[in-house]
C-alpha cells in the first residue's frame, strides 16, 4: 500500500488528513483543559451561596434522592472526582470535598447526579456500564491489533487483522460517544437540584452553569477525538488498493 494514497479527488493524502485531524483534536483538547483548569480556579474562590462544603452539598443531595447506600468519600488529585457505582462511592478531590465554593458545589451535585443515574436505572448509564467490561478488553488489545495489522496492510495487502483493530478501536468509540448524554445528564440533574435546593441564587447559578459545562466539553473533544481516529482508519481499509 501506498501511504500516501490520496483521498478521494481532493488531494489530500490520508497522512495529510490524519494530521490536520490530530492537530486540530490536539489543540481543541488544550483548550478545553486550559478553560476547565481556568474555571475551577475561578469558581474556587466563589462562595455558594450557603457556603455548603462539597462534602456536605453531595450528602444533603443523596438524602433528598433517599439514597442511603453511597459513601462520600475524599480523594487525592484534582478534577480526581468520580462516581463509582461498583462499590457506592462518590468520590470528591480534595479541593472540593471540604471547600464551600461554588465549584465544589457544582462538582459534588454532578457526581451526585451520577448516584442519581444510577439509582433509577438511567438507560445510557447501564449501557456504559455494560460496555467498561468489553472496552476494556478491547482497549489493552486495540493499539497491539491495529499496529501489525497496518504492517501486514503495507507489506502484503492484508486488510483482515487492520478490520479487526478497527472494530476493537469502534467499540471504545461507542463508549466515548454513550458518555456524553450521561455527563449532560448528571449536570442537568445538578443544577436543577442546586436551585431547587435554594443552594444557588442568581449569579451562582450562571457560575455553576459555565463550571459544568466547561466539564462537559472535555467529553466531547474525547468523543471527537476518537472519532476523528477511527475515521482515518476506516479510510486505510477503504484505500487499502
Amino acid at each position: 500500500m501506498d501511504p500516501n494514497y490520496f483521498v478521494g479527488n481532493t488531494g489530500i493524502s490520508a497522512n495529510a488528513l490524519y494530521w490536520i485531524l490530530f492537530l486540530g483534536i490536539a489543540l481543541a483538547s488544550w483548550l478545553v483543559q486550559w478553560n476547565l483548569k481556568s474555571k475551577f480556579k475561578k469558581y474556587s474562590q466563589i462562595r455558594s451561596f450557603k457556603g455548603l462544603t462539597g462534602r456536605e452539598t453531595a450528602e444533603l443531595m443523596l438524602h433528598d434522592f433517599g439514597i442511603t447506600d453511597v459513601t462520600v468519600q475524599s480523594v487525592a488529585g484534582q478534577l480526581t472526582d468520580h462516581y463509582n457505582p461498583i462499590n457506592k462511592t462518590l468520590n470528591l478531590s480534595e479541593g472540593v470535598y471540604e471547600s464551600n465554593s461554588i465549584m465544589a458545589a457544582a462538582v459534588a451535585a454532578h457526581e451526585c447526579g451520577h448516584a442519581v443515574q444510577h439509582a433509577m436505572a438511567y438507560g445510557p448509564l447501564t449501557l456504559r456500564s455494560k460496555l467498561v467490561p468489553v472496552v476494556s478488553i478491547a482497549s489493552n488489545w486495540m493499539s497491539w491489533v491495529l499496529l501489525g495489522g497496518m504492517l501486514l496492510l503495507s507489506y502484503t495487502g492484508n486488510p483482515y487483522v487492520l478490520a479487526i483493530g478497527v472494530a476493537l478501536y469502534a467499540l471504545t468509540t461507542i463508549f466515548s460517544l454513550v458518555t456524553l448524554p450521561v455527563e449532560i445528564d448528571a449536570s442537568r440533574r445538578a443544577v436543577k437540584w442546586l436551585d431547587s435546593r435554594g443552594l444557588t441564587d442568581a449569579a451562582t447559578h450562571d457560575n455553576a452553569v459555565s463550571a459544568l459545562r466547561s466539564a462537559a466539553y472535555t467529553y466531547v473533544v474525547a468523543a471527537l477525538s476518537s472519532l476523528a481516529t477511527l475515521f482515518y482508519y476506516i479510510l486505510l481499509l477503504l484505500n487499502r488498493r
